[in-house]
């Protein structure tokens, strides 16, 4: 070991990359003809499908579903349920279509260019603008987390019929950290797997329920295909669309990626790689898209019309279920709670993961997995044990919190979204693999009606937080910088020059000075 390695134990050599080469998932060669030759131009010919690529290439889209998945969005679709019934199933399934639209940018992004977003944010940006950007993530992945971490230990609670508490759920919750360094240890297909394993618990959990309270087929077809809106329902049409694009997920898909061994310089590998994602995340979202059908429909059928639609949360649920349904064999409070458990662990170590490719691509840590890890889990677990301490004994207030961290999430999604879609549609750094002009131009302004409806909930909100000028200056000082950062982040897209180029253009200049 070198003076260098004894005195830094804790750091990396070389420079921060998502995976090592020796982690990755090798796939050329599987089902192709000895001696083939394809076509490596634009428009050339990639090897033929091949189902067992598709198996090799599967488990990344799965583990960014689950962001669509965590307990946020189950109690986003509870209440849609109760108190809208089965009017915004198509808003969800058009939702779903839209997170599906910006993963699909976020994973050609990784695959293209073989870097993920937070690496290519630290070269693009300048120091200032992109602290801002990492500061934005992380605390976008911590009000995430908050809301994943309290989901599962409520579901503790309920599982050890309340003598476990809020806080010591949190503290069981946050062991999951080392349950995720101990199965990275054997490999990324071992994690996928045990994701797959959660998201099959949380399908048969929910499938269970609908199966019980029997929704209507006719209604739900209906609500699938007619758009309805009324002035009740538009703050859980918000939450929908709201809940659905997670920022720190659009920076995983990026990284999750880049765990199978792709060679960007040569095209027909990148094309077929985008082909297998494209399949594999459409699965993935479909199959995420059932299961949030399947609570909004449980509780549409269980509560729409009712005297306590308005005051079901996610604490509460299981409990107004077991009151309705009663016992039985399975009760259905322990079924709603295994699902909301699996919900909330795998957010939770995916939430762990995305620290992870967070921290090290914004500020290039050459720091061991495990110490980046920690760090990750350590920020995110200090404010939910402070919320598990506070909040313990009123349901009413954790959904009121819940709302506060929906906001927060709002808040973010500019700071994801934009720079993506200002990167994807860069040729300097995608080559032939930038997004078209027609695409350009529809998820442009799919982001811009996102951000439309996420703006509306905030101002909404702060509207009403906002009670007194004392409060209300602030809140216009925070507005007026938030959409100047904005649109400079929409303007270094249009005016692109890596931040990197022109500082060596400087010093260069000052040399021949």
């Amino acid at each position: 070991m070198s003076e260098t390695e004894r005195a830094r134990p804790l750091l990396l050599s070389s420079e921060e990359r998502a995976y090592e080469e020796t982690e990755k998932v090798h796939i050329v060669g599987v089902d192709e003809e000895d001696g083939a030759d394809y076509d490596d131009s634009e428009l050339g010919n990639s090897p033929p499908f091949s189902w067992k690529k598709l198996w090799l290439f599967t488990g990344p889209g799965f583990l960014m579903s689950i962001a669509f998945l965590d307990p946020g969005n189950l109690e986003s679709d509870l209440q849609a349920g109760a108190i809208a019934g089965y009017s915004l199933i198509w808003l969800l399934m058009w939702a779903t279509a839209i997170g599906l639209l910006i993963q699909l940018l976020s994973a050609r992004l990784g695959v293209a260019t073989g870097r993920h977003l937070a690496e290519l944010c630290r070269e693009e940006y300048p120091t200032w603008a992109r602290m801002v950007l990492w500061i934005m993530a992380e605390i976008a992945l911590i009000g995430a987390d908050i809301q994943e971490v309290i989901g599962s230990a409520i579901a503790i609670k309920i599982l050890s019929n309340g003598l476990v508490p809020l806080w010591a759920g949190v503290v069981i919750t946050a062991l999951d950290c080392f349950i995720f360094l101990f199965l990275e240890n054997y490999g990324i297909r071992k994690l996928e797997a045990v994701f797959a394993v959660l998201i099959a618990t949380m399908a048969l959990a929910f499938a269970w329920m609908f199966g019980q309270t029997k929704p209507s087929g006719t209604e739900l077809l209906v609500g699938a295909l007619v758009p309805k809106l009324s002035s009740r329902t538009i703050k859980q049409a918000v939450g929908i669309v709201g809940c659905i694009i997670m920022p720190h997920n659009v920076f995983l898909h990026s990284a999750l990626v880049q765990s199978r061994k792709v060679d960007p310089k040569k095209r027909f590998r990148v094309r077929e790689a985008l082909k297998y994602y494209s399949i594999e995340s459409t699965g993935a979202l479909a199959v995420s898209f059932i299961i949030n059908v399947f609570v909004t429909t449980v509780f549409a059928k269980a509560f729409y019309g009712t005297d306590i639609a308005d005051t079901i949360g996610l604490a509460n649920a299981g409990q107004y279920l077991q009151d309705k349904y009663g016992g039985g064999f399975f009760p259905i409070l322990y079924i709603w709670a295994i699902g909301v458990l699996a919900a909330g662990q795998s957010s939770t170590i995916t939430g762990t993961y995305a620290g992870q490719f967070i921290m090290g691509g914004f500020l290039n840590l050459k720091m061991k997995k495990w110490v980046r890890a920690l760090i990750t889990r350590s920020c995110a677990i200090v404010p939910t044990m402070i919320v598990a301490l506070v909040f313990d004994s009123s349901d009413s207030m954790l959904d009121e919190l819940n709302e506060w961290l929906n906001v927060l999430q709002s808040v973010q999604i500019p700071f994801a979204v934009i720079p993506l879609l200002c990167l994807v549609s860069n040729e300097q750094i995608m080559g032939s693999f930038k997004i078209q002009p027609l695409v350009q131009t529809i998820s442009w302004i799919v982001a811009a009606l996102v951000i439309a409806i996420n703006g509306y909930l905030m101002v909404d909100f702060f509207s009403k937080a906002a009670t007194s000028v004392v409060l209300l200056v602030p809140v216009i000082i925070f507005a007026v910088a938030y959409v100047v950062f904005v649109l400079y982040l929409i303007s270094r897209g249009l005016t692109y020059t890596p931040w990197q180029l022109v500082s060596s253009q400087k010093v260069t200049q000052r040399d021949d000075e």
